[in-house]
């Protein structure tokens, strides 16, 4: 009988957090749950279908030299599999491209299982009740088997995370049967079957040997949820809820909550966010593994810049500082802007990463005002369209949009689609060249434009470059404008 190997020596979950520095989640790109009627194994409509460019190594070197040590990569795999529970190879082989990237880069990285879970009754077969952990596990353990298989020769910078946000059979947020007030009967349920499924990660990991049997392995409470908050007595039963999973591996998990405070009031806020950190150290930490917030933003909409920045740099200098991890949620280099690279949030990163490294560290950050550029527009459905301009404009300010394309359309093949106050209210205007000047007209639209698009009127593939855009102010002066995504569509930033 040969010799068995002993296990690899990997840093353990307390070192692993503490090497990882400070994070950045690449949201709304693996993890999708819609494109259209897209096959699940067309990766490249998928991870553009909530308005991401295509991921390319270049970000995570930015990332990397504006001083960020970690990226969550959200993926989403239900869509990706055939009726067996198979992950097409397809997307598995992107999804392990994607932490290619990362990992050359330098930096450490965190993939999981993410819009499996969640509120969305279509998509999101993983349930924290014990009949859909039962009518899930089977599954469930095969896709992380897939998984494990796949990476576990990867090296100690790799770690998997469980399942992102799971919730209860009424899609209760906050903690378990908030959704009919409260179930005690239920939520414990829910709560015994969020260990549930953390255990059956655990088990099915380390039953892959090599490097997973060591590998650092991230468990979240039921929904992420963090306790904050003086509203309910029932804010902090996710976390008291929590166990830590049986582990062949001596100090390898890590606990995963997400934060997103208000900011409005920053003393209210950095009383939150203390009391937060520190309910973590009570319920979680005391278990015996470190934690990482490994999303947190804001749930404050049009927060003011001042505020975020401040919240930004307080609350991971205080993570940091009791020896827990965090991950920003999306923002900074978003869209289009992935794809030069650069940050489209620069302020806010530099509040970040001078949270973490101190406030003398001299980050690298680009941002679009340093490069030259045109929108590569490519359109893949017929009536797709491209939001010339996404936010609402009031009659009284704006007389009209201007873009200029890099070269006239063929005729017949796009209108510009500009929506009035009601959905009844809509003006088409056909583009005559390259440079093009479009009036609202009041008498169509009403008091208000809600939303202005290039619509396609082929069939696609079609490819456009589009070299700026501009509204129209009643003085006649014009303000550039940020195209975005709408449907059909993908946009690229090209250095002109």
């Amino acid at each position: 009988m040969p010799e068995s190997k002993p296990a690899p020596q990997f840093e353990n979950a307390y070192e692993a957090v503490a090497n990882m520095g400070v994070g950045w989640n690449l949201g709304n790109t693996l993890d999708p749950v819609w494109s259209g009627d897209t096959d699940g194994r067309d990766w490249r409509r998928w991870e553009t279908g909530w308005g991401q460019s295509i991921t390319q190594p270049e970000l995570f070197a930015m990332m990397r030299d504006a001083g960020f040590g970690a990226i969550r990569v959200p993926v989403t795999w239900g869509v990706h599999m055939d009726a067996e529970g198979k992950v097409y190879d397809e997307w598995m082989n992107r999804v392990n491209e994607v932490v290619d990237y990362v990992l050359d880069a330098g930096l450490y990285c965190i993939i999981n299982v993410h819009h499996d879970t969640g509120a969305d009754e279509e998509t999101a077969w993983l349930v924290a009740s014990t009949s859909g952990y039962q009518a899930a596990k089977e599954k469930y353990e095969y896709l992380w088997l897939q998984i494990a298989e796949r990476f576990k020769h990867y090296d100690h910078r790799l770690l998997f995370e469980s399942f992102n946000e799971m919730l209860d059979d009424k899609r209760s947020w906050c903690y378990a049967s908030y959704n009919v007030g409260y179930d005690q009967v239920m939520a414990e349920d829910a709560y015994k079957s969020i260990n549930a499924y953390a255990q059956s990660f655990v088990n099915v990991v380390r039953s892959t040997g090599g490097n997973n049997a060591v590998r650092n392995l991230v468990v979240n409470t039921y929904g992420a949820c963090n306790g904050a908050g003086n509203w309910n007595s029932h804010l902090l039963d996710p976390l008291r809820g929590m166990r830590r999973p049986e582990d062949k591996a001596k100090n390898h998990i890590i606990f995963q909550v997400h934060s997103y405070p208000g900011i409005k009031d920053l003393t209210a806020m950095e009383q939150e966010v203390g009391k937060m950190l520190d309910d973590l150290q009570t319920y979680l930490i005391s278990l015996g593994g470190p934690v990482i917030v490994g999303e947190w933003g804001t749930h404050d909409s049009n927060a003011a810049l001042e505020n975020y920045c401040y919240y930004a740099q307080h609350f991971v200098s205080e993570a940091k500082r009791r020896g827990i991890g965090t991950f920003h949620w999306m923002k900074l280099s978003d869209g289009m802007h992935r794809s030069i690279p650069c940050f489209n949030d620069p302020e806010i990163t530099e509040a970040i990463v001078k949270g973490y490294h101190g406030e003398s560290f001299v980050p690298t950050i680009p941002v679009p005002g340093d490069f030259d550029f045109d929108y590569k527009v490519t359109y893949h459905d017929l009536w797709s369209e491209l939001n010339l301009a996404s936010s609402i404009l009031s009659l009284d300010e704006y007389q009209g949009v201007a873009f200029e394309l890099a070269q006239s359309p063929a005729k017949g093949q796009f209108h510009v689609k500009i929506y009035g106050e009601d959905e009844d209210k809509i003006q088409y205007i056909h583009p005559d060249g390259a440079s093009n000047a479009m009036v609202f007209d009041t008498s169509i639209l009403g008091k208000t434009v809600e939303r202005v698009t290039l619509q396609c009127l082929t069939e696609g593939p079609v490819e456009i470059i589009l070299k700026n855009v501009s509204l129209i102010r009643k003085d006649g002066t014009r303000e550039n404008y940020t195209p975005s995504t709408f449907w059909g569509c993908e946009i690229e930033l090209v250095i002109s």
